[in-house]
Order: C-alpha cells, then sequence, then structure tokens
C-alpha cells in the first residue's frame, strides 16, 4: 500500500456501474439490463461477485487508514512546528536578536528537510511506484514559485510583528485570517457556509476585535505607540496574505495526484521564499551580519544562537509541511481552523515561558477562540456522521442490487 496516497475527489461519483439498474423505464428493459451485466461480472471475474464486492470494501478501508494516518502525522507537524517556532521566534527578539531579515529568513531555509518525504518513500521504503518530480509540470514549477515569493513576504510580515507584539497577541490576532480564508474559500474553491463555519469564523473574529480595542497596554516596555501598531497590523497582514495562501493552494492541489507532489511543490516554494529572504539579508549584511549578533549582541551567547537558529530552521519547517498537508488532505477552510486551534496554545506558552500578561481581554478572546472552534468541530462530526450513514446505505443497496444479478445469471 502507498503511503503516500492519492487525495479523494471532490465529488465522488453517486452511483455505482450497477445503478443504472434502476434508471429503465419498463421491467423487460430492466431484465434485458440485468442480464447483460450479470454476464459481464461472470466473464470479467470468476470470482464470486459478492466477494469481489467484500474485497473492493477492504481495500477501501485500508486507504481509508492510511489517509487519516498520513492526517494524523501532519496535524502532529502543524502542532508541535506551530507552537515550537512561535515561541523561539519571540525568544529570539527577547534575547536582543535584532535582524527580522534573518526571523524571516529562518521560516524556509529548512527546505533541505522536505526532500526526506520525497525521495525516501521511493528509494528506500520502496512503498511509493511514482519517481520524485513525475508529471512535475513547467505551470506547477511557475505556479510554486509565485507562491513562494508570497509565502516569503508573509513571513517577513510575521516577523515584524513578531518582533513587537506579545506572542500570545500575535498569536491572538492571526486569528482575524479566518473570515477572510471563509470568504476567499467561497470565491476560489466554491467553499458551503454552512452554520458551524460561519459560526466559528464570526467568534474567532471577533475575539480578535476585543484583543486589538483592549491589548495596547501589553506592549513590551520602551516600545513606542508606532512601533506597537506596525507590528499590530503588520501581523494582520500576515494573516490576510496567509488567508489567501490556503484557498489558492487548495485550487491548485486539485490537479495535483499525490501527497509526494505536495511536498515538492513545497519544496520549490520554500526555495523561492529562501531566495527573496537571502536578497533580504544581503542588503543587511548578509550572514557575516548573523556572525556579528550572534558575539556582541545576542545575550545568550553564540551556542544559545546558533540552537535557536536552527530550532527555528526545523520547527518552521514542520509547520509548514504540516500545513500543505493539512490543505491537501482536507480542505483550506479546514486547515485553517486547525491553526486556529492551535493559537490558544501559543498563548498558554507565551503566558508560561514569557511570562506574557493574561488577564481580562485576553481570557475573553481565548474563550471565544475556544468556543468557535469546539462549534466547528462539532459540525464536522456531524457531517461525517450522515456521510457514514450515508455511505452505509448505498453499501447495503449495492449488495442487494449484486444479489439480484447473482440470482437473475442463476435463473437463466
Amino acid at each position: 500500500m502507498d503511503l503516500f496516497v492519492q487525495a479523494q475527489t471532490q465529488n465522488p461519483p453517486k452511483t455505482h456501474p450497477l445503478h443504472c439498474l434502476t434508471l429503465n423505464n419498463t421491467h423487460q428493459e430492466q431484465q434485458l439490463q440485468l442480464h447483460q451485466e450479470s454476464s459481464v461480472v461472470i466473464m470479467s471475474n470468476n470470482n464470486n461477485p459478492i466477494a469481489q464486492f467484500h474485497q473492493e470494501e477492504d481495500q477501501k478501508t485500508k486507504t481509508g487508514k492510511w489517509y487519516m494516518l498520513l492526517l494524523v502525522i501532519n496535524y502532529l507537524c502543524l502542532f508541535v512546528g506551530s507552537v515550537s517556532s512561535s515561541l523561539l521566534s519571540k525568544f529570539y527578539f527577547i534575547h536582543k536578536g535584532s535582524s527580522r531579515w534573518v526571523s524571516t529568513w529562518v521560516q524556509s531555509a529548512g527546505f533541505p528537510l522536505l526532500l526526506l518525504p520525497i525521495y525516501l518513500p521511493y528509494y528506500l521504503f520502496k512503498c511509493n511506484e511514482r519517481r520524485p518530480f513525475d508529471r512535475f509540470t513547467p505551470r506547477i514549477l511557475m505556479l510554486s514559485i509565485l507562491i513562494g515569493l508570497m509565502l516569503g513576504l508573509n513571513n517577513l510580515l510575521f516577523s515584524w510583528g513578531n518582533s513587537y507584539l506579545p506572542v500570545s497577541t500575535s498569536s491572538l490576532l492571526l486569528s482575524s485570517q479566518l473570515i477572510f480564508n471563509l470568504i476567499l474559500s467561497v470565491i476560489i474553491v466554491k467553499q458551503k457556509i454552512t452554520f458551524q463555519n460561519l459560526n466559528c469564523v464570526i467568534l474567532l473574529t471577533l475575539s480578535s476585535v476585543l484583543l486589538a480595542l483592549g491589548s495596547s497596554h501589553d506592549r513590551p516596555q520602551g516600545l513606542t505607540p508606532t512601533k506597537y501598531f506596525i507590528g499590530f497590523f503588520s501581523t494582520v497582514g500576515a494573516g490576510l496574505l496567509f488567508a489567501l495562501y490556503l484557498p489558492v493552494m487548495e485550487r491548485i492541489y486539485k490537479n495535483v495526484h499525490c501527497y509526494g507532489m505536495v511536498m515538492e511543490m513545497q519544496l520549490v516554494m520554500e526555495i523561492a521564499a529562501t531566495a527573496l529572504a537571502t536578497a533580504g539579508m544581503a542588503t543587511d549584511g548578509g550572514f557575516r551580519e548573523m556572525k556579528r549578533e550572534s558575539k556582541n549582541e545576542f545575550d545568550k551567547g553564540v551556542k544559545w544562537y546558533w540552537m535557536t537558529v536552527i530550532g527555528n530552521v526545523v520547527t518552521w519547517q514542520l509547520c509548514f509541511m504540516g500545513t500543505a498537508g493539512m490543505v491537501f488532505l482536507t480542505s483550506s477552510l479546514t486547515g485553517g481552523i486547525c491553526m486556529t486551534a492551535l493559537l490558544g496554545m501559543n498563548v498558554v506558552g507565551g503566558v508560561l515561558v514569557y511570562g506574557d500578561e493574561f488577564g481580562g481581554v485576553k481570557v475573553v478572546s481565548t474563550l471565544l477562540c475556544v468556543w468557535g472552534f469546539c462549534s466547528y468541530v462539532y459540525g464536522m462530526y456531524l457531517k461525517m456522521k450522515d456521510q457514514k450513514e450515508l455511505r452505509e446505505k448505498e453499501e447495503k443497496n449495492l449488495g442487494m442490487e449484486i444479489a439480484h444479478v447473482v440470482a437473475a445469471n442463476n435463473s437463466v
């Protein structure tokens, strides 16, 4: 079984080939179609049709298990990457790191790590029959480069915001991307609006508005109001760009054949983002500036400086890899919701690790965030339950039709 399973189609066929039995208008036509199809079944397969049906269902079940495994792995990558990268980025600035280009560069410089999920399944584990970069067209290459540049700009805005704002404030502000994510998902990928996802988006947006109105008092000591609002709006801008990135990627992934190709696109995107960040670093002193900063400015010493840089490189790559996988395996809106679910952990992490304030407005904002996410999860549970019941009903009807085919064939 190929671990790198193909994504499920957005609109699966609603009828099995045998379902054409129900489209005939007369009993005689049904009987004729019945005998024709039963003959095809017997001629094309020497096994019992019922046994063949159950075999197909078993294969679908196995595929579902691998699908769920990939989903869990990607969410774990997103969870670990999101929380860790947020805290490490703040650690860099708290201890006198000052280069926003360095903070931008580390968000994409870990792209060589993506070579592992791209090449290991084919060359080492032999669990993928598709060669790396097979079907990687020039169009996909160009799209990956353009989106990578957009991602690089998003990283820069995030660095500006994170350099000025407390990590809890920054994390909660990023939830504002959800309302734009929903709107753009409706426009770009025809996302259906339901009560659950609309309720979730409204609650999370209200959470951000409350935070904006009441959190200006928690800005770090010595930070001017001008710099605070620069950080505030830079973070909002990063959220808006990311809200656009998610549905655009979902639209592109409709033409992507498997999870391996998603990682290949992600590799090209990260290379483009790294090139943009490297060009920015060159205008700010380049890697020589990093060496000087590690010795003269970073108050934890050279060792901790490079450990912070390497930690950021790894955790940011886990975050983006998990994000891409979640969008491919589910949808852009679900990916955005899952990321928002981690904002509460980022807030708690900021409070526990850095002593960020957590009173009044932030308590209410976090509760609204949790409430909105729980609403969405409950809606997804109801949807999956209905889909399961419908699938079981269709399988039961299909089994009855196959039994009728066999009975009709035996009576001939």
